[in-house]
This record gives C-alpha cells, sequence and structure tokens, in this order.
C-alpha cells in the first residue's frame, strides 16, 4: 500500500502548481493592463509587491493555523480569496482596484499555499525529507512553466478580462479539490514519517525536543537563516515579474517574454527534483550555498545578455536556483529545528524575509524609470546573493 505521505505530495504539488503558476502569470497581464491603460511601471508594479508582501505576511499565521488545525480548512479558505480577487481583477479601470483586488484579497489567499504546503510535508517525511519537498515544490515550478504561455494564449483569443475570470474560477476549483486530500502529520492518522519508524542519519537533521518559536528564536542560527534567506530573496521576484517587459525592451515580443518566463520555470522543475535528493546526501547547506551562487551568476548574465539563446539559458539557470532555495527552505528548517512547529517556524521565516523581498519589484521598477534599463538592479541582486551564500555557510544546527 502507498504510504499516505505521497498522497499529501501530491495534493500539495497541485496547490502549488495552481498557485503559482497563476501568480507568475502576472508578467503576461502586466503587459496588457501596461498596454490598456499606460500605466507607469513602477505603478503597476507596486501591486505585485503589495502582493507579495501581504502573502509573505499571512504565511505566519497561516503556518501557526495549520499547525493547530491542519492544512485542509487553510488552504480551502484561501482557494475562496483567491478565486475572487483573480476573477474580481477583470473589472478593474483604476490603478488603486489592483492594488485592492490583487495586492490585499489576492494575498490573503496566496498566504495559504507554500507555507501549509510545504510545513505539512516536511511533517510526514525525515529520511526522505529533501525528496519529499522537491516534489511537491516541483508543482509551483511547473505552474510557472505551463500556465504564462496559456495565459498569454488566453488573452490573445479572448481578452484580459475574460482570461482574468477564468484564471479566477480554475484556481478555486483545484485549490479546493486538493485541500480535501491534506492531513496535519501522520500520527493524526496512525503513522509515522516515511511510513516506518525512521532516525535521520545526518547531523544536520537532528530534531531533539520540539522548539518552539520562542526558543528557536533565541538561537543565533535563527537569525542567520532569516538574514541569508532575506537576501537572496530580496532579488527573487524581479525576474518573475519583470522578465516579460525586459524582453520587449530587447525587442522581443510579449509572447517570446512568456516563453522565457516557462524556460525559468522548467530550471526550476530541474532544480526542485534533482537538489531536494541530492540535499538528503550532501546535506541542506551545501545544496543550498550552491543554489544562492548560481543565482548570483545568473543575474549578471541578465545584465550582459543580449541573443535569444542566451536570455534563455539565463532564464533556465536562474529557475534552476530558484527551484533550489524555495524547496529546501522549509526543510533546513526543519532539520535544524524539528518538524513538530514546522508551520510556526517556516510561516515567521517566510513572513520575516518575504515581506522584505516583497518590495524588489517595485525597486527595480523604479531604477528602470530612473535609469532606463535593468543592469543596475541585476548587478545589485547578484551581490545579495553573494551575501547569501556566505550566511548559508556559517548556519550550523543549534545545540538541542
Amino acid at each position: 500500500m502507498i504510504f499516505y505521505g505521497w498522497r499529501i505530495v501530491a495534493a500539495a504539488f497541485v496547490v502549488l502548481f495552481t498557485a503559482y503558476g497563476a501568480q507568475y502569470c502576472f508578467g503576461v497581464f502586466f503587459a496588457a493592463l501596461l498596454d490598456e491603460f499606460r500605466w507607469s511601471r513602477a505603478g503597476l508594479s507596486g501591486v505585485f509587491s503589495l502582493y507579495a508582501f501581504g502573502y509573505c505576511i499571512v504565511g505566519f499565521p497561516a503556518g501557526r493555523l495549520t499547525d493547530r488545525w491542519g492544512p485542509r480548512v487553510v488552504i480551502t479558505a484561501g482557494a475562496l480569496f483567491l478565486g475572487i480577487a483573480l476573477a474580481a481583477m477583470a473589472f478593474v479601470t483604476r490603478l488603486w482596484e489592483p492594488y485592492v483586488l490583487y495586492g490585499v484579497l489576492g494575498a490573503l489567499g496566496m498566504g495559504t499555499a507554500y507555507v501549509p504546503c510545504n510545513s505539512t510535508v516536511v511533517k510526514w517525511f525525515a529520511r526522505r525529507r529533501g525528496l519529499a519537498v522537491g516534489v511537491a515544490s516541483t508543482g509551483g515550478s511547473l505552474g510557472t512553466f505551463a500556465l504564462p504561455p496559456l495565459a498569454h494564449w488566453v488573452v490573445a483569443a479572448v481578452g484580459w478580462r475574460i482570461a482574468y475570470v477564468g484564471f479566477g474560477v480554475g484556481v478555486f476549483a483545484a485549490l479546493a479539490l486538493a485541500a480535501t486530500v491534506m492531513r496535519r502529520d501522520p500520527t493524526s492518522m496512525g503513522l509515522s514519517p516515511d511510513g516506518v519508524e525512521v532516525t535521520p542519519a545526518r547531523p544536520d537533521a537532528r530534531a531533539g525536543r520540539a522548539w518552539s518559536l520562542g526558543r528557536a528564536m533565541g538561537t543565533s542560527v535563527f537569525w542567520l537563516i532569516a538574514a541569508a534567506f532575506t537576501a537572496t530573496w530580496l532579488a527573487v521576484f524581479i525576474p518573475l515579474v519583470h522578465l516579460v517587459p525586459f524582453a520587449r525592451d530587447l525587442g522581443y515580443t510579449a509572447g517570446t517574454g512568456a516563453w522565457l518566463v516557462s524556460a525559468l520555470g522548467a530550471g526550476a522543475v530541474v532544480g526542485r527534483l534533482a537538489m531536494g535528493p541530492v540535499s538528503d546526501r550532501v546535506g541542506r547547506r551545501p545544496a543550498l550555498v550552491a543554489g544562492t551562487a548560481i543565482q548570483a551568476v545568473a543575474f549578471l548574465a541578465f545584465s550582459a545578455v543580449q541573443g535569444l539563446d542566451g536570455l534563455v539559458l539565463t532564464a533556465a539557470a536562474f529557475g534552476f536556483s530558484y527551484g533550489t532555495i524555495s524547496a529546501l527552505f522549509p526543510a533546513i528548517v526543519g532539520d535544524f529545528f524539528g518538524p513538530d512547529q514546522a508551520g510556526t517556524l517556516v510561516g515567521f521565516l517566510f513572513m520575516l524575509a518575504g515581506s522584505i523581498a516583497a518590495w524588489g519589484p517595485l525597486a527595480a521598477g523604479l531604477v528602470y524609470d530612473a535609469t532606463g534599463g535593468y543592469g543596475l538592479v541585476f548587478r545589485l541582486a547578484a551581490g545579495a546573493n553573494v551575501v547569501a551564500a556566505v550566511l548559508l555557510g556559517l548556519a550550523r544546527p543549534p545545540r538541542n
């Protein structure tokens, strides 16, 4: 009989595929909204920054509620918020309306995806935690690969307003259905992690007695991890929002830009699937250091690349690093502090790092409006990832 934890992984895969796929269609709708209303890039980028800030903040209470109530209720409530927000975007006419609908209401829904799904998978696995989290989070990358070209095709065929309604209905249905499979942890079903009683083999996977948020916050490594992920996530949203207009600045069509987002998603799929099991063997820290180093190189390449082949390769390399980092972040928290309060701990760190990083697209838009290009933005992003790699290299499990 198949261990129920793999059903949890499958349900998390569907939730992340749908939520993140819809999220990164924003770049496609971004171009359509610019053409329709002639808003500034900074003004419209601020919508996504507010949205990203909001859903990172929501990640903390969503994680705590997942630890307390389980993921089904939390994800179903989020499905309702996100579905309504996307459908309502079809009716916007003034710039403040996307800020309310997408930036606030959509953020409430999206905040119930990453933290509840990944922290739940962390609880269901120990020995194969990297593999399980990697497979589950691959859903987000495949959604990033599959849905932006679909969004571009639908927008071209029926217009962005009808496309938003369709996406809202589809997102609600998929998330609500997947949520019915989710369960809080294996003990709630009389099971144990991985389906058998296991003792993690690696020293950086020690659990000891449960770490509460307050106790974890008393350790230096907790804040070292927080600083590292803040540094790398400062730049992570920038290509996901600005890649389509960046491609257009280089002379390519919006459709080509959408396929570049897909190349990013394909690279993220490889990063999650490859580096998850690799991290089970070599350790989470070395895998994460490699991911941040690759992301630094990718940003430097973005600042210099011109040809389409180079753009595709750079987007895929960025996606690989992005997939690696986002997949292994919950896993290293579970390794260092145990799975019992994973929702609360991951949620707090996600809130802290993500709420700062959320303003990256807005800053990039402001720099673009001031300088007429993205070169400075990409070079600063590369430097932030170098800092993150150094901080992660210094991190060690706390004494329990």
